[in-house]
């Protein structure tokens, strides 16, 4: 369902409790329109423009009212709030740590940033890297033909021309990492980026029925 023009009022929270500046535990988005969000820092209620920055210093720089998703900065940070998708925070003792919850599917869905690019993942440890569709790809400005070493993957459609590629930062949450390997399939599939061992096999899991947690070593 798409939202141009009236407000979409949201519940995703994300957690932090960091060494930053302004010592932000807390921070939720609540409501989200073109250009304008309102996040609630710390239990302050705070309208925020794009560009605009709050007295805890965080800062807006995007809202998107299709995707329902708002992108802010803190800490000299991106982070990208959105529905139900993603709880994360910082260790105090300066360990990145994300929190996951799973759809109603079972699946762990993850909003990131790759190459400092808006990304949406779906956490896959059956994928031995980053796997992104070529859309995606351009999106996020890789020149996968130019750069990337090119190969085949087999799909239930058959095979597909691939790229093997390595992205400079991956982001997701409070942790970041750099030279992940990654791979651009052709075409639109899969729908989301699937967060793979490239990334993931360089942190803790811990995965119960209810949740999941990455943790930085």
């Amino acid at each position: 369902m798409r939202f141009p023009v009236l407000g979409v009022m949201l519940c995703s929270s994300l957690l932090l409790a960091s060494n930053t500046a302004a010592a932000v535990e807390s921070i939720s988005l609540q409501a989200l329109f073109k250009d304008k969000a309102i996040v609630v820092v710390d239990g302050a209620r705070r309208v925020l423009r794009s560009g605009e920055e709050s007295p805890e210093g965080v800062k807006l720089l995007a809202t998107d009212t299709q995707e329902e998703k708002a992108e802010i900065e803190i800490g000299g940070k991106r982070e990208v709030l959105k529905l139900g998708v993603v709880i994360a925070g910082f260790a105090s003792q300066g360990r990145g740590n994300v929190t996951l919850y799973p759809d109603r599917g079972g699946h762990f869905f993850v909003d990131g940033l790759v190459n400092g690019t808006s990304v949406r993942f779906m956490v896959d440890t059956g994928a031995t890297v980053i796997a992104m569709n070529s859309v995606v790809a351009n999106r996020i400005g890789i020149d996968y033909r130019k750069t990337g070493q090119p190969g085949m993957a087999s799909t239930p459609a058959g095979y597909v021309q691939t790229y093997n590629v390595t992205l400079g930062s991956v982001q997701v949450g409070g942790i970041t990492l750099h030279n992940v390997a990654g791979s651009v399939i052709e075409g639109n599939h899969p729908r989301e980026a699937l967060l793979g061992m490239s990334f993931l096999g360089h942190l803790d899991m811990k995965r119960d029925n209810e949740k999941m947690e990455l943790s930085e070593r």
